[in-house]
């Protein structure tokens, strides 16, 4: 469709008060940093918004912040993907930093967004918190293996999440023993 006329339906989806859209899928998209701003102010403003998937596009850190941004004025989205789209830890983390303070997230999905180690540990704070987050997707990061044991750590304590993932995060010996002895009981 093109920047142009993605713009045009997300415009429109956000002036149309009678739009039941609860899903988009917008996965290999060829959503950019433009297109995202208007889609932010659709989602901004949905009421009925329950699930937005953005995977692989190329969205960036000027549409990660716009999406951000909109996540404080939508009270229903429940399920977010982000994952591989040109983002840099600081732009992920900007999308948690939000939802922290918003809390209503079960589903978040940050594959491939460039967290290391200290994304990690705040990623960590943010699932200690949260009363709602179930399934939480970091593959493909930069994360060691101490990272990734902050993560785990503290869902063992927190023991809500369904879905953790975690492949290519160099998990390491001791990380996957620890982790099998979670999941063990």
């Amino acid at each position: 469709l093109g920047t142009e006329g993605w713009c045009a339906i997300f415009a429109a989806l956000r002036d149309n008060k009678k739009n039941k859209i609860e899903s988009w899928d917008l996965t290999r998209q060829g959503i950019n940093a433009e297109i995202a701003k208007v889609l932010a102010e659709y989602v901004s403003g949905s009421a009925v918004l329950k699930s937005l998937n953005l995977h692989r596009n190329n969205i960036g850190d000027k549409g990660a912040a716009a999406i951000g941004e909109a996540l404080r004025g939508n009270a229903v989205l429940t399920s977010l993907d982000v994952g591989s789209n040109g983002l840099t830890e600081e732009a992920a983390l900007g999308i948690v930093r939000v939802e922290r303070q918003r809390n209503k997230l079960t589903s978040l999905a940050l594959e491939n967004c460039g967290i290391g180690p200290t994304g990690a540990a705040e990623i960590a704070e943010y699932v200690s918190g949260s009363a709602v987050l179930a399934n939480l997707d970091l593959r493909f990061n930069c994360l060691t293996e101490e990272a990734t044991l902050g993560i785990v750590r503290v869902e063992r304590q927190r023991n809500k999440l369904t879905s953790l993932g975690l492949a290519r995060c160099n998990i390491g010996p001791t990380g996957a023993a620890e982790i099998a002895e979670y999941v063990s009981g």
